[in-house]
Parts: C-alpha cells; structure tokens; sequence
C-alpha cells in the first residue's frame, strides 16, 4: 500500500519542526520520517529516533547502492538524506509520512513522488527574525550562523517551488494553516 507523503521544508530557524512535532499529536495516521544524516550526534539526540547516524563513508555506500529516495551533500561532507526503508515502513503500517526537510530536499521528494505529494514551504516572517532564532537556540557558532543565514537568503527564493507557503509570523495561525492544508490533501 502506498500512502501519501507530506514535506514540510523552511530555512533552519523558520518553525518547521514544530509544526510538524505539532501536526504528528493532530493526525494520527502520520508517521514522521527519520531522516540519515552524517554528522555528529548532539547531545540529547537519540540514532533512529532523531536521524539515522550515519558515517560518510556508510552514507556514500547507501548512495552509490540506490538507497535514498533523496539525498544532498549539504556541506563537505556533511549529508543528509531519506532512507527508501524509511518511506516503506511508514506505508507497511498503514500510515502517511510527513517530512521535515530541507529547502532542497523537499523540491527532491515533491519532483520523485508529484501527486502523491504535498510540499509545504514554512516562511518565516522576516530574515532578522531567522537569525534572533538561531542566536537563542545557542547551538550554532557565529560562523555557523552566518553560514545558515546566507544559505537562508537562497533557500527564500525557492518558496515558489513549494505547493502551499505558511507564513510563520504567529504560531497559533502557523498551526491551523498547517492542519486545513493537510486535511485538505489527505481527504
């Protein structure tokens, strides 16, 4: 059986992981889809439950044996990816997959799976607003803060690519938009 498959997609900061956190407790036959990445675990992350951890050279393995449905060399060697197992155990048990993903991901996903897909681009209310994020999350480095904020610039103009845009300037509204659309698409 071949369910449905969600993609919500933002620059880092935009909100996406907490509508999707918020629309998986709403929609009880979705199931988020874990993706491979081949970076360091954080602490507080958990394998399989977080992201598949994968080493590069594990994840260069999977790619060259067609394993990924999407994959993308964010940085050197920094991958990110989702799993075609991932994809079919959520459908195996019934149920739909819902994505957070990155910009470029998401336009992979929407291109590979077309109808079957719904691509939701989250926008934050302005670019200063995406950087406050980022600084108070005190995960990132200024470096790394002014490397996801000129990604940000780029990734903003992709919007038009995505099938809806939420625009993220009030969570609440963020949420009820989010639950409408997908209601809407998996009716």
């Amino acid at each position: 059986m071949e369910g449905k498959l969600i993609i919500f997609s933002a620059p880092s900061g935009a909100g996406k992981t907490t509508i999707v956190h918020h629309l998986l407790k709403v929609f009880p036959d979705l199931e988020f889809s874990v993706s491979a990445c081949s970076r360091e675990i954080r602490k507080g992350e958990q394998y399989g439950v977080d992201y598949y951890f994968l080493s590069v050279d594990e994840f260069k393995d999977k790619i060259e044996r067609g394993e990924f449905v999407e994959w993308e060399e964010v940085y050197k060697d920094n991958f990110y990816g989702t799993l075609r197992s991932e994809v079919e155990r959520i459908w195996k048990k019934g149920k739909h997959v819902i994505f957070d993903v990155d910009v470029i991901g998401g336009i992979n996903l929407k291109k590979q799976f077309g109808a079957n897909a719904l691509s939701v681009f989250v926008m934050p209310p302005s670019i200063e607003h995406l950087e406050n994020r980022l600084k108070s999350r005190e995960t990132e480095t200024p470096e790394s803060i002014a490397r996801r904020m000129g990604k940000a610039e780029q990734e903003l103009k992709t919007a038009n690519q995505f099938d809806k845009i939420i625009l993220n300037d009030k969570l609440e509204h963020a949420f009820e938009e989010a639950e409408r659309i997908v209601e809407d698409f998996l009716n």
